[in-house]
């Protein structure tokens, strides 16, 4: 699979997954909902995204859209509860996420699912992961970014764009809350040039 990804100026640090405690910074939106950001969390995160492009089983999917069948706009693929990681960081990842979060969580973080944004014409739409128990519960869903950053926009459910966060290199972002219920997120697609993203979304049981 050709990557044509340009890592960053640290791309030849060390990877490793850091402790979460004294970095997070929490910012409040509304109604209950905040997002955690973590940039640059995932130190060498440059060298292991070729290991995802390459070590993942991605796929293409078709879902039916406004009475017509379409094509998914990114790549997928998706790591159930209890089945082995790609890749050790992603394993690391979680272990870290869940020791930070266990308190507030009160649960731990099992599924993982990837999306690979090949370029500015992959996206996904407005929505909130309103499957499952965080249609009527407070939940999280911890997202990490390797490859080029792209921007993942917020907004209150319905209504206009609140603003954006370029998430790529091993960034973080937690959203929690109300977040999912309360508010929408999407990937934008973008004509600028922009490199190729994998999304690691992190999410505990019976949350889609």
């Amino acid at each position: 699979m050709t990557i044509g990804f340009q890592a960053g100026l640290f791309s030849d640090v060390a990877v490793e997954v850091p402790p979460l405690v004294g970095r997070v910074e929490r910012v409040s939106l509304s109604r209950g909902a905040w997002v955690d950001l973590v940039p640059g969390w995932v130190a060498g995160a440059d060298e292991v995204f070729p290991r995802l492009v390459e070590g993942i089983p991605w796929r293409a999917e078709r879902r039916e859209m406004y009475d017509r069948t379409v094509d998914v706009p990114r790549l997928l693929c998706m790591y159930a509860e209890g089945e082995q990681l790609p890749d050790p960081v992603l394993t690391q990842a979680r272990a870290e996420l869940n020791r930070h979060y266990a308190d507030e969580l009160g649960e731990e973080f099992v599924t993982a699912g990837c999306c690979y944004y090949r370029d500015g014409r992959d996206s996904v739409a407005w929505h909130g992961d309103r499957v499952g128990r965080s249609r009527r519960e407070d939940t999280m869903v911890a997202i990490v970014s390797f490859g080029a950053p792209r921007h993942l926009s917020l907004r209150p459910a319905g209504g206009r764009l609140h603003g954006s966060y370029p998430l790529g290199h091993g960034d973080l972002i937690v959203m929690g809350g109300s977040c999912q219920r309360t508010w929408e997120h999407a990937i934008l697609k973008t004509a600028k040039p922009v490199g190729p993203r994998i999304s690691v979304q992190f999410r505990p049981r019976n949350v889609f």
